[in-house]
């Protein structure tokens, strides 16, 4: 059954727990600023950031500040899976879209396919990797809730079988309509997305892309015209595949040293 999280933006405090938990699991290292020697938050996604508090300010007669998580949203039918062309990235059937660094021959194709402008590269070092949040999928195929999820203090995401969540959206709206904007974003957007978000203010305001087509990505990019791959590309294809190849061994040696 594939997974799926609700996040309500309505009930962030912005503790930033879940950017915490989130690098404490997959061994991130922490936000380093050289300039004046502080530890600090991130600015925005980055190789060493899977997700982070987007702190919002809402100018008006009062100031209003709104707090955004943001990180990977899990497509459906992901554009970078589609994109990628050595199955470096996968979706799988619990809703994680997965990386496999030793498959990637760091063309970045992901990266411009992403609609949400979520992949990030490695660009300070030599021997770079694509990054992002996983879903946490190891700790889905145990049993357990992302760590951002556990972590979170106010409940501000929420859990269950993508059915579920989505059910919920829609009876949290439902209830409350004097609460919450009439919409779900990531329920139609790229042809739907495993986080999904409701909120008190509308999405445009908060700095989401509300422009983004509800039909899945890869379906625009794939047609019958882009399938038939040329002999040059063809060749292109297979340099990069010799590419990956010196790349894994490289690797495979580091290892066993």
């Amino acid at each position: 059954m594939a997974k799926g999280v609700l996040v309500d933006i309505t009930r962030c405090i912005a503790c930033r727990s879940c950017q915490v938990s989130c690098k404490a699991w997959h061994g991130l290292p922490a936000d380093y600023r050289p300039s004046d020697g502080r530890y600090t938050s991130p600015e925005s996604l980055d190789a060493t950031d899977y997700t982070f508090v987007n702190f919002i300010e809402n100018s008006g007669s009062d100031v209003v500040w709104k707090f955004v998580k943001e990180q990977c949203m899990h497509c459906k039918d992901p554009a970078c899976v589609s994109a990628c062309p050595v199955g470096a990235l996968q979706k799988t059937k619990e809703g994680p879209v997965v990386y496999n660094q030793w498959k990637c021959i760091g063309c970045r194709y992901c990266m411009i396919a992403c609609p949400f402008n979520v992949p990030k590269y490695e660009w300070n070092t030599t021997n770079p990797w694509v990054r992002k949040c996983d879903f946490c999928a190891d700790r889905l195929a145990a049993g357990d809730k992302p760590a951002c999820v556990s972590a979170c203090p106010m409940e501000v995401m929420y859990f269950d079988d993508y059915e579920k969540v989505v059910a919920e959206a829609k009876r949290r709206i439902n209830t409350y309509p004097e609460k919450y904007v009439n919409k779900i974003y990531g329920l139609k957007e790229a042809g739907g997305t495993s986080w999904i978000y409701i909120s008190d203010v509308p999405f445009e305001e908060l700095g989401f892309n509300t422009s983004i087509s509800p039909v899945p990505y890869p379906s625009r990019t794939w047609g019958p015209d882009l399938s038939k791959i040329l002999w040059e590309e063809a060749g292109l294809l297979a340099i990069l595949c010799g590419i990956l190849y010196i790349r894994t061994r490289r690797n495979q040696k580091e290892e066993e040293r």
